[in-house]
C-alpha cells in the first residue's frame, strides 16, 4: 500500500464529494504530516549558488533542486488541480520544481527542498478537505435562523399593521 520507504499511498479519489471521501483523504493528510520525503522520490541536482559568499560560492555546488511529477503515485489526485495553479509547477514537464540556497551546505540545501515540496503538497492536499460542523456550530447557526425568522415576522405584522390602519382611515373621512 506504500509508495516509497516512508510515505502512505493516498486514496485513490479525483474529488472530496461525500464525507467518506472527505474521511479517507484527512486520514491520508495526517499520516502524511508525520512523514518525510524520501530522496528516492524524487529528481536531485545540483549547481553553484549565486551571489556573495567568497570561495564557497565559487568552488562548490551547493545549489539544491528538487524535481517530482506532479503525476506521481504519492501525490493525491484530489490536490494536483492545486498544485498545478502553484508558481513551484512546471507545465512544460508537468512537474514540481523545488530549489534551495538558504544554506552553506548541499545536504541542509535537499532537505529544505524536501520540506517546502512536503509543505506544498501537504497544503495542497489539506486545502481540499471540507471541514466538518460542529453540533455546536449547527445548534448556533438554527437559533440565527429562528431569530431572523422572528424579526421577519415582528417587522411584517408592523407593516400589515400600518396597511390596515391606512385602509380604515379611508372609510372614517367619508
Amino acid at each position: 500500500m506504500s509508495t516509497g520507504p516512508n510515505i502512505p499511498r493516498p486514496p485513490d479519489l479525483k474529488s472530496l464529494t461525500t464525507p467518506e471521501d472527505n474521511a479517507r483523504a484527512r486520514s491520508w493528510v495526517e499520516d502524511f504530516k508525520a512523514r518525510q520525503i524520501p530522496r528516492e522520490l524524487v529528481e536531485l541536482s545540483f549547481a553553484r549558488s549565486s551571489g556573495p559568499g567568497g570561495q564557497n560560492v565559487n568552488k562548490v555546488n551547493t545549489k539544491a533542486t528538487v524535481r517530482c511529477p506532479v503525476n506521481s503515485k504519492w501525490i493525491p489526485a484530489w490536490s494536483r488541480e492545486v498544485l498545478k495553479r502553484s508558481p513551484s509547477y512546471v507545465s512544460s514537464s508537468e512537474t514540481l520544481l523545488v530549489t534551495s540556497t538558504v544554506h552553506r551546505s548541499q545536504a541542509q540545501n535537499v532537505e529544505d527542498c524536501l520540506a517546502k515540496l512536503h509543505a506544498l503538497v501537504l497544503s495542497a492536499s489539506a486545502g481540499a478537505l471540507v471541514a466538518e460542523t460542529s453540533e455546536t456550530q449547527k445548534a448556533r447557526v438554527r437559533r440565527f435562523e429562528a431569530a431572523e425568522r422572528a424579526q421577519r415576522k415582528q417587522f411584517k405584522d408592523k407593516r400589515s399593521e400600518i396597511k390596515r390602519s391606512r385602509s380604515n382611515r379611508g372609510a372614517d373621512w367619508d
